[in-house]
């Protein structure tokens, strides 16, 4: 039950941080709307939250492999949330850039060292795992309700108001790291190293799969809400749907991803995930109508079933450097693809949307076919654990 109380706590703590990852695309249609920015000038503004998000994430990773870092968590939830709520008081192009960059860091800096406390306290199960990142799912399907909700009624000059969820999301993480350094203080579960000899040729392999993944999340996340006018015929309401549709169905996608990897192992429930996908992703470029939020459903459970297992084949892969395995698999995921949306947005000014994302197909096929080469890794033991087992096997038997 302890186990249980605190993934509910990191889950909602998740969610309070990944909410300013999906507010970066909800902004977008209200950026075009107020201040006339083309496709590829809102393409940078997703530009500027990953390219500093996708160099931090792993610097954060390798000092949390070093060091535990656990005061981070609230910090940079508030750092996360401070850049978007300042990001819609300036018409400044530039100001709107770093506002939003600084925001990306602030993820960057949460998502290792989160990854790291998950799966002390999910002591291995791919169940909680699966929970955990449920609230990294949920925050991103409220971004679009909240952003809506904030500025549909009084335009971006009401964007410090988006700042409330970070603020309750770093008190949250208190008790959880309370919660934790009892656990830690008990039984010796804070140290990060483990047993184990690093696959670095198998987590390149995923961390490409990864990649790809990420570049068809993230380009349909900047587009999907201006996208889903031109499908369906409706306005700002069938945007939001659309981006909410896609958002709320990685809550469902990493659940059932966790399940599945009870009963099968993890590579095969992700391989199939992605070939799922293909076709899903394909309807949601062409199929028109209303039919097309039932292929944007499906793409969202697709790219979201392996979500969680990825991040501990990640670790796995990696087990004298978990936070640096942490970092790249669960904060990369929805950040690298940023650094491919401008030129998604170049073409569609030049052609259109629809042209620019017909690539996007190709990108699970390409993760499919690299996890045709990986293998499934056994879950090492931590450290302290090992240390524990080896005491107890040397000591003398007493009757």
């Amino acid at each position: 039950m302890p186990r249980n109380r605190s993934i509910i706590m990191l889950s909602v703590g998740h969610a309070c941080v990944d909410i300013y990852q999906g507010a970066v695309a909800s902004l977008v249609p209200f950026f075009v709307a107020e201040r006339a920015y083309s496709y590829a000038a809102v393409s940078g503004i997703v530009l500027a939250a990953s390219v500093l998000s996708s160099v931090a994430q792993p610097v954060f990773g390798l000092l949390t492999d070093r060091w535990a870092m656990p005061w981070i968590l609230p910090v940079s939830t508030v750092l996360g949330g401070l850049g978007i709520a300042l990001s819609g008081l300036s018409g400044s192009y530039p100001l709107t850039l770093v506002f939003v960059a600084v925001s990306g860091v602030g993820v960057a800096a949460y998502h290792p060292e989160s990854a790291r406390v998950a799966r002390l306290v999910s002591e291995g199960s791919h169940t909680a795992m699966g929970w955990f990142s449920v609230g990294g799912n949920l925050g991103f399907a409220a971004a679009p309700l909240m952003v809506t909700a904030v500025v549909a009624s009084g335009g971006l000059r009401l964007s410090p108001l988006l700042v409330l969820p970070a603020l309750a999301g770093g008190l949250l993480c208190l008790p959880a790291l309370r919660a934790l350094r009892r656990k830690t203080a008990l039984d010796g579960s804070g140290t990060t190293a483990a047993v184990g000899t690093d696959d670095k040729a198998s987590f390149l392999k995923l961390s490409l799969a990864v990649v790809f993944r990420s570049v068809v999340f993230v380009g349909l996340s900047t587009f999907i809400s201006l996208y889903a006018r031109q499908r369906t015929g409706g306005g700002t309401a069938a945007g939001t749907a659309a981006l909410f549709v896609l958002y709320i169905g990685g809550a469902l996608g990493s659940v059932l991803g966790g399940s599945l990897a009870n009963r099968w192992d993890r590579v095969t429930v992700a391989r199939w995930s992605y070939l799922l996908t293909i076709p899903a992703v394909a309807g949601t470029v062409f199929v028109p109508g209303p039919a097309f939020y039932v292929f944007v459903a499906l793409t969202s459970a697709g790219l979201y079933i392996p979500f969680s297992l990825q991040v501990t084949l990640g670790q796995d892969y990696l087990p004298t450097r978990v936070g640096t395995a942490g970092g790249i698999t669960l904060g990369l995921t929805v950040s690298i693809g940023g650094l491919v949306t401008p030129l998604i947005g170049t073409v569609a000014d030049a052609t259109s949307l629809r042209i620019a994302l017909t690539p996007l197909i190709l990108m699970p096929a390409l993760s499919w076919l690299l996890f045709r080469t990986l293998p499934e890794p056994t879950a090492p033991k931590p450290m302290a654990a090992a240390r524990a087992k080896s005491s107890t096997a040397g000591a003398p038997v007493t009757r």
